[in-house]
């Protein structure tokens, strides 16, 4: 697993978790629809921690809480 498929993982979690839609996210944080299913259909090579942070602002979230996982934890290093 790469870092943009853990990204689109724990979006995926955090919305089934709070009942959300990835369009209701995308009005919850600000993001456009556009922005959010790209990430989640790994068509966003590097989406952006203001990204991110947005979408944890959604979910009423740390940046730290949404990075705590043992997936993020796992990753290995990814050569470019």
């Amino acid at each position: 697993m790469d870092t943009k498929e853990a990204v689109a993982n724990r979006i995926r979690q955090l919305c089934a978790e709070r009942g959300i839609t990835p369009n209701g996210l995308s009005n919850l944080a600000g993001v456009p629809q556009a922005t959010v299913k790209s990430i989640l259909n790994f068509e966003s090579k590097n989406p952006g921690v203001v990204t991110i942070k947005k979408l944890c602002d959604g979910f009423e979230i740390t940046l730290g809480e949404f990075f705590s996982t043992a997936e993020f934890d796992s990753l290995e290093q990814e050569i470019v």
